[in-house]
């Protein structure tokens, strides 16, 4: 996709829809890392193909690797951050790493049906999920664009439902921002 944040879409969503088996933050940040390698090739201007190596499930293999280590690695200041969005999470490394694999997969396969430049089994040369139809970039943007509030619909639901099941941590917290 020519902007990263469509990804965010459908990262949003399911991370939220599968929060007990995956971790948020590799989730998201899973869906858009990849996009690193066209903004590079961009602005360096390189003469590559926008979508190379690391949009490809090899490729991406390589990034879920070096994904996931950091994301265990930074296991504390992520809980902070995702506290202070009512997003607080127990989880396991493994559902980092099953968030890391998801999410460059879902980022792949879904510019896959978009770009021909995709080869998602290098070193075949072939990408079986492209789309030719002058509609296909509609209908994935349009997905994502839907993906995305039906995103936030879920954290809506989410926060709004932690804070009427612990009123006495939203009393605690309503005093310590008026102090």
């Amino acid at each position: 996709m020519p902007l990263t944040p469509f990804h965010l879409g459908p990262a949003l969503f399911f991370g939220l829809l599968f929060f007990r088996l995956i971790n948020l933050p590799a989730f998201l940040i899973a869906n858009v890392v990849v996009d690193i390698e066209p903004f590079l090739i961009l602005f360096l201007g390189l003469d590559l193909p926008l979508h190379g190596f690391f949009h490809s499930f090899l490729g991406g293999s390589i990034i879920v690797i070096i994904l996931s280590l950091a994301m265990i690695k930074m296991d504390k200041p992520v809980q902070k951050i995702m506290s202070a969005f009512k997003l607080g999470q127990k989880y396991s490394k493994r559902s980092i790493w099953l968030a890391s694999f998801s999410g460059i997969y879902l980022h792949i396969l879904l510019d896959s049906i978009l770009y021909t430049d995709i080869k998602p089994f290098f070193p075949l040369n072939v990408n079986p999920f492209y789309n030719s139809s002058m509609f296909a970039g509609f209908e994935i943007y349009s997905l994502c664009v839907i993906l995305f509030i039906l995103g936030l619909a879920l954290y809506a639901y989410k926060a709004l439902k932690q804070r009427i099941q612990n009123p006495i941590n939203n009393i605690k917290s309503f005093i310590f921002y008026i102090v």
